[in-house]
């Protein structure tokens, strides 16, 4: 048998390629998995890995049926990963009504198969690099969005907790009406039975030029207001 660093395809670099990409797909995942997403940890680890691997299939796998009648297109197997991942991509996605969740779990997937396929075909510094980038969109351009002036047409979702038989809602609503925010839409969900006073959950989708975080602050000390988390419009309601 042939040493491992004489083996076609199967040598010491390959083997880098594989644990690079295996570091640095978990290294998505693992930031993925800490904010509780539907795809973590072992789905990007797997996928880049997976990736890094069809590459290297795909540049080293047929050298042996290669002669003067036989021509292969070493790109051909890669280019299914990005077939594959749209599949992968899509069942991660979730769409209620008009709201949209899971779009940037997709696009994590997808870059990290990308990285793994960086990594297969010895792009390391390509690899590094959108690894970084990565990690510079989710913790920079994240904040840096949410600091961004909003526009008074966007709406926001509310969903409001609070104790029935109180006048919270009146209050509520006067609230988001002071802070010159208009309600588009309002959803009461069922009352839980065998509480007095009922606990009722609410759904406020509202648009404004004010600040989320200070109305937020503001409907939080309403008294008989239980709970208040702010979502934007494009999330799923649980």
């Amino acid at each position: 048998m042939a040493p491992l660093g004489e083996l076609a395809g199967q040598g010491w670099a390959q083997i880098g390629a594989l644990c690079l990409a295996f570091a640095l797909s978990a290294m998505i995942g693992l930031e993925r998995e800490v904010r509780q997403k539907s795809a973590g940890l072992r789905t990007h680890t797997l996928v880049g890995f997976a990736a890094a691997l069809i590459m290297l299939v795909s540049k080293y796998g047929f050298t042996d049926v290669l002669g003067k009648d036989v021509n292969l297109d070493p790109s051909r197997v890669a280019a299914q990963i990005v077939s594959g991942i749209g599949f992968l991509g899509a069942g991660l996605i979730f769409v209620r009504g008009d709201a949209v969740r899971g779009l940037t779990t997709a696009a994590a997937v997808w870059l990290t198969a990308g990285v793994g396929m960086a990594a297969g075909a010895g792009l390391w510094l390509l690899a590094i690099i959108v690894t970084a980038g990565y990690f510079a969109t989710v913790f920079v351009l994240t904040p840096l969005a949410d600091r961004l002036p909003r526009s008074k047409y966007a709406p926001s979702r509310l969903h409001l907790t609070y104790l029935g038989e109180q006048g919270v809602l009146r209050r509520a609503l006067a609230e988001c009406t002071r802070r010159g925010f208009g309600v588009d839409e309002l959803s009461v969900g069922q009352r839980p039975e065998g509480q007095s006073p009922a606990t009722v959950s609410l759904w406020l989708t509202v648009h404004g030029a004010g600040s989320i975080a200070e109305l937020t602050t503001a409907l939080s000390e309403i008294d008989g207001v239980l709970a208040v988390v702010s979502r934007d419009a494009n999330s799923a309601m649980p």
